[in-house]
């Protein structure tokens, strides 16, 4: 049985597809909460006196009968007493899609030919789905990202009361610098999220790395040498931040380039890290072409890498939270970086449209350097930006705290509006 089922931001999202022809999917890493979500949408429906099922395809009993083809499917309905009357509609969970040996040929079938059945199905590989969708389903699924749980979550999750659109007292932001910290230390898993021992989400964390994380690479990526790709992850872990220079990775882990290439593409498509691309409009020659890595979970990053969850934050930590935080907002292919072949640099670039916000990240305001911000802003006539920290007295305009960034960012590039995820 499950415990409380929590609300997560991206089920405002969901809801207006639940009437919609065509079929929902949540994409997203292990343990990130998609169970949760499809259950808790389940929940939702039959409040409302609506037919809701639940398929949990990690029992192979359930895959086998799927892997049958849409008839086993009806029939396995028709034995649970679903029936729905003409007109009528079945709203069916397939939790972990994946696993079917060609969900895109059941897929494809049931969204062309069963109106009647509403599917809302996950997958927490798109590197596995991708690569059993044999047939197009261009038009026919709508797709959302889940990631770890945002800050605001966080809060949410921890019953602390975060009122926007209003200016905090110095007790307030005193009470967030604290749990943001806590945050950044620990992670964003939900289940580390409600546990109030750091031993105890030490060991949840492992069992993640050990079960999934190395388990599912392992698998997709028909790993040989499994000591030199647990070295591959401890050194990436480390450079979370960093440039990446693929040849010198390589060289370290002692792995063939074009295998190391092969495992970063499989670890950005189970939505452990991403590369992120430099910011490019008009200069041609000015950046480099290297990408900066990022995890998506620092607390997934630390126990890799320092095999256990730190007490202080540090600078490579934070402005891995400050992407992470941005990637979930804006969706990852707003997030950029920025430097210049003098080493000018600018963390993050926010673009998301045609609207462009430079974002610096540093432990204390008084740490910031403006004359990269100032170059940047210059040649791409912008006349604003952001520093984000922790430590000193933030302005809430310019120097903003990092449950700032989204408030006033959001006022400042789209007015009382909100962006379009997808």
């Amino acid at each position: 049985m499950m415990g409380t089922i929590y609300k997560r931001a991206v089920i405002d999202e969901i809801l207006p597809y639940l009437n919609d022809i065509g079929i929902i999917v949540l994409h997203g890493a292990r343990q990130v909460g998609k169970t949760s979500i499809l259950s808790y949408l389940q929940e939702q429906l039959r409040n409302q006196g609506k037919i809701a099922y639940f398929i949990d395809l990690e029992d192979s009993r359930f895959v086998r009968i799927l892997d049958g083809g849409i008839e086993a499917f009806r029939q396995l309905l028709r034995e649970e007493g679903i029936s729905v009357e003409l007109g009528g509609k079945a709203f069916v969970f397939i939790d972990e899609i994946q696993y079917l040996a060609n969900p895109s040929s059941f897929l494809k079938l049931l969204a062309d030919h069963h109106g009647d059945i509403k599917l809302i199905v996950s997958g927490s590989s798109s590197f596995a789905i991708q690569s059993k969708f044999q047939d197009s389903l261009a038009g026919r699924t709508v797709d959302f990202t889940i990631f770890p749980l945002s800050f605001q979550e966080f809060l949410f999750f921890r019953d602390v009361p975060f009122p926007e659109g209003q200016p905090f007292t110095d007790k307030k932001n005193e009470e967030l610098l604290a749990l943001f910290r806590e945050f950044v230390l620990c992670g964003g898993y939900p289940r580390v999220a409600l546990m109030a021992e750091t031993a105890k989400k030490e060991r949840y964390l492992q069992q993640i790395i050990d079960t999934y994380v190395k388990k599912d690479i392992r698998d997709l990526a028909e790993v040989k040498d499994v000591d030199k790709f647990n070295r591959l992850l401890e050194v990436l872990a480390s450079q979370s931040g960093q440039l990446l220079n693929i040849a010198e990775l390589a060289n370290t882990a002692r792995i063939a380039r074009a295998t190391v290439e092969r495992y970063l593409f499989i670890l950005e498509n189970t939505y452990i890290l991403r590369l992120v691309r430099p910011f490019s409009r008009n200069l041609r020659a000015e950046l480099f072409k290297l990408p900066k890595i990022f995890f998506y979970d620092t607390g997934l990053m630390q126990m890799l890498w320092l095999k256990g969850l730190p007490r202080e934050v540090i600078g490579s930590v934070l402005e891995t939270a400050v992407h992470s935080e941005l990637a979930k907002r804006y969706g990852p292919e707003a997030v950029h970086y920025w430097r210049t072949q003098d080493k000018k640099e600018i963390d993050f670039i926010l673009q998301v449209r045609d609207d462009i916000l430079p974002i610096e990240v540093k432990m204390g305001f008084d740490q910031f350097n403006p004359s990269a911000i100032r170059y940047f802003n210059r040649h791409y006539n912008l006349d604003r930006y952001r520093v984000v920290a922790l430590n000193g007295v933030a302005d809430h305009t310019i120097r903003v705290y990092p449950w700032e960034l989204e408030r006033k960012m959001l006022s400042n590039l789209y007015g009382s509006g909100c962006p379009e995820k997808r």
